[in-house]
Parts: C-alpha cells; structure tokens; sequence
C-alpha cells in the first residue's frame, strides 16, 4: 500500500500502461490513415500511417508493414517523391545484419522478403529500372492462388509497376475473388481500379471500362471518393479514345473535382493526360501540347514522379504536329531506357514512333517501319492504328498518296476494331484528304468540293482555327485560307459560322 492508503502499482506497471496506450494510439492512426487514404487528403493519410508504424514497430511488425505499405500507396496518390523515397529507405537488416542497401540477406532471414520488397521500391523511386525488375519480378512468379488477398493485391500492383501487364491482370483477378470470397468489400474497389489500370496499359480499353464503371458504383456506396476519383480517370482515358471532347471534358470535371482538392496528383494526371489525348484526336494539336508538357518535362510541375513516361509519344506528337520545338529532348531518352527494359510491351514500337517523327526525312520511313514491325510483337490495336496514321500523315505530304492511303486504311480498320470513335473519324477524314472516298460519302453540296476541301470546311465547322487545320494538315495557313474562300464561294456561304450551320443541316438530313 502507499502511504495515502492507495494500492501500490507493481514495478514496470506505469511503463506498460503507457505503452499500451500508445499502440492504442498507434492502431487509430492506422485505421484513420485508411480511412483518409479512400477517401480524404492523401497527405494527411500518409501523415497519420507513418506515424502508425512508428508506433508499431517493436509491437507490432506485421501491422507495421501495412502501415508503411499503406502510406506508400498515399505518397504515391500524392505524386510526393521524396515521402516515397524515405518510406523505402533501406538501412541494416535488424535479424541478421545485412549491412547495407544492396546487400542480400543471409539464407532463411525472416526479413529478406520484406526487405528485398523495400530495396526494389526504393530502386524504383531513385529511377534504377534495371535494379528494381532484377529484385521484385522473381518474387512475383512466386506467388501461388492460395495466397492472402493483400499478397495477390500486392504483388499484383508492383507485377503493373513493372510493365509485366498479363501477370499483373491474374494476379489483380486472383486478389479480387480472393476479396469477394472472404466478404471483404472495402477492399474490393481499389483492387478493381488495379485491375483496369492494366487492361487499360495492355490496350484492353473496353474491358478496362467495364471494371471501371463497376468499381465506380461500389466505391461511390461505401464514400470512397479518391478511389472512386481514380477509377473516374481510366474511364476517362477510355473514353478520350471512344467518346468525344464534351465527354471528355464531363469525365475529366468529375476527376478533378475530387482529385484537386485531396491532392490525388495520379488522378489528375491521368485526367489531363485523357484530355490531351482526345484533343490530339479531334485535332487539336496545339492544346493537346500545351497541356502535356507540364505532366512530362522535369521540374517541380511535373505530372506524377512515377508516370509522366506513360504521356511522352502523345506528347512528342503534339509538338511535331503543332510545330511546336520539343522542349525537353532528352525526355525520348529517359523514355527509351524505360522502353529497352520491356516495362510495357507498347513502349518499344512507341519509341520508335517518336523517334520517326523527330528524325530528319531521310530516315523517318526506316523508323515508321521499325515501329510497326514492333507492333506485330504486342498486343494493343490503339497504338497500332496510332503508328498507320502517323506514318500514312509522313507519306501524304511526301505525295506518295498510294502509300498513304494503304497506312490509313489500316489505321481506319484498327480504330474502328478498337471503338475508337476520335481517332475513327481523323483517320477517315486523312484518308479522304489523300483522295480516297471511305464509304461515308457526303451528300450533294459537298460532292463538288475536293477531299481537302471538305475536310477543311468540316474543321472550320467544328471550331478549328486555321492555324490548327494547317497543323493538322501539315499545310501552310495561307493554303487553308485559299481553301476557304473556294468552299464559301462554292456553297454560297459568307461566315464560318454559316458554314457550320450548313453542314449541321446536311448531316442531320442524311
């Protein structure tokens, strides 16, 4: 007893007491990091699990994993490279004493996995691709069926980091009827948005749609607004290809209006990457450029530490077409060592692309047919049908109009095989521009104008400056006005604004 009559606590008790109180603390910063990660402010949620593993550590090391994991996942919805790097730091193994970060673990430590997953991670925040794919991939083919929803989940998402996109999309399937088999909803929409990450990277677009609108749903009933905002950008990526710009600039609202203010800077990069995407299909290169650059050049405003390769061809295009001087050259580089490792099987034929719209003349076609040679070697009828264009684009204003008519036949094909409803309607408007009819002949007053002509007057009526058709057309401004004044004249209009009405007339008789 103590002298006031109280009951003496035993030795060490005070200690346990508060220790105990702090890994209660400790696990409510786990669970409300969770929370704040589905939905809330992505910094904070990293914020709140960092401290969680700190508090866990010797309690708890399991837990603390997660928590790291978990705040790694935040870091990386934030695009906070320097979070991320620390969080995959890599000191001495505390079981067996791996001195340093290279250095393997002895032969049955606890730690290896755990700290071979943090050597890879780390390898992919300093940019080390060959380090990263020589650490993590032979663990991934390790994974069995049997294993836990978080390992499949796991395993599955560093598989889509690592650009291996059929074993990232089994092992994301295996997590998610792992999940709806143990009844675990919560995790289901963000396996899902996983999922239609990498059907969408593997050109798989209509099944990457269909996974997102059903994520979406379940993420909106259980308030999962960061996972429903990244589910919100595949569709919109999707639909940059398959929708129009309205839809586009709807899905993209949608995005942003939720992305900005939790600072999901993935999501607003692939927001703005969709954007630009369908304006590099309507046409409107200069935008699609303008808006691409901050999300690819280095610096403090680029898009996403961890994305900006995915944007470079559609970026490198925009510029050779808008005439706009490529600011960062040295990006195609980055982008080719990227390519060389296999981390998407697009990116070889993507490369060669860009180098063939970079490259003198004499030595473009080389390229455009290195480049679809990398095609036949990869899934994806998109990009396929990108390369037929551009090149059938390269071959027309060579006036070699039967090639190019045979490249943007095949381009034509491809988009439509893809539901690729933008890029459909560019292929066939280039393919009449080269002097073939593609089955979509326009009614009576437009029979006496030229291919070109009718193209030109169908940009004027969607909007398009003259600057943009000359771009577009790869022509020079005073040809589109010379074509101009001919298509006014011709049908008996004074205004673009008349010309619109007319041609809304026409195709709303047809």
């Amino acid at each position: 007893m103590n002298d006031d009559g109280t009951r003496a606590e035993p030795p060490g008790a005070a200690g346990a007491t508060v220790s105990c109180a702090s890994e209660a603390a400790s696990r409510r910063a786990l669970a409300h990091g969770q929370e704040l990660l589905r939905d809330g402010p992505v910094a904070d949620a990293c914020s709140a699990l960092l401290r969680a593993a700190a508090g866990l550590r010797e309690a708890d090391p399991v837990a603390t994993r997660r928590a790291l994991l978990a705040a790694a996942s935040a870091a990386w919805s934030a695009g906070d490279h320097d979070s991320y790097r620390r969080i995959f730091a890599v000191g001495p193994c505390p079981v067996c004493g791996a001195g340093r970060a290279c250095t393997p673990c002895a032969p049955g430590c606890p730690e290896a996995a755990w700290r071979d997953h943090r050597i890879g991670m780390s390898a992919v925040a300093e940019g080390d691709f060959q380090r990263d794919v020589a650490v993590l991939e032979p663990r991934l083919h390790r994974i069995t069926p049997r294993a836990e929803t978080d390992e499949l989940c796991d395993a599955g998402s560093v598989a889509l980091l690592l650009g291996r996109l059929p074993l990232a999309r089994r092992l994301l399937s295996l997590a998610l009827a792992s999940a709806r088999s143990a009844g675990a909803e919560t995790a289901v929409p963000g396996i899902i948005a996983h999922l239609a990450c990498a059907e969408l990277r593997e050109g798989r677009h209509l099944q990457a749609r269909a996974h997102a609108e059903e994520g979406l749903v379940l993420a909106r009933r259980l308030g999962q607004r960061n996972v429903a905002a990244d589910l919100s950008a595949v569709r919109a990526l999707v639909v940059s290809i398959a929708g129009d710009l309205p839809a586009v600039r709807d899905q993209v609202a949608e995005v942003l209006a939720v992305a900005q203010p939790h600072g999901l800077a993935q999501a607003v990069f692939l927001a703005e990457w969709a954007q630009a995407r369908a304006e590099l299909g309507a046409g409107k290169v200069e935008r699609a450029a303008a808006r691409l650059a901050p999300l690819v050049q280095p610096g403090a405003r680029q898009g996403h530490f961890g994305l900006w390769f995915l944007a470079v061809p559609c970026f490198v295009e925009a510029c050779v077409l808008s005439d706009r001087a490529l600011d960062a050259p040295e990006m195609v580089d980055l982008f080719a060592v990227w390519a060389d490792l296999g981390a998407d099987p697009q990116a070889p034929a993507q490369l060669a692309r860009c180098r063939a719209l970079l490259a003198p003349a004499d030595r473009s076609e080389e390229l455009y047919r290195t480049a679809l040679a990398h095609h036949e070697q990869a899934p994806g009828p998109y990009e396929h049908a990108r390369t037929h264009l551009t090149f059938g684009m390269w071959l027309r204003r060579r006036r070699r109009p039967t090639e190019a008519r045979a490249q943007l036949r095949a381009a034509l094909m491809g988009f439509e095989h893809c539901g690729a409803l933008l890029w459909t309607r560019r292929a066939g408007a280039e393919l009449r521009a080269a002097g073939e009819v593609t089955g979509t002949g326009e009614a009576g007053l437009l029979s006496s104008l030229t291919p070109q002509q009718v193209r030109i007057a169908r940009d004027v009526a969607r909007g398009a400056t003259n600057k943009e058709i000359a771009a577009e057309l790869s022509i020079s401004i005073r040809t589109v006005e010379y074509h101009l004044r001919n298509v006014f004249a011709q049908l008996g209009v004074r205004s673009r604004t008349g010309l619109a009405h007319l041609l809304t007339n026409i195709d709303v008789h047809r």
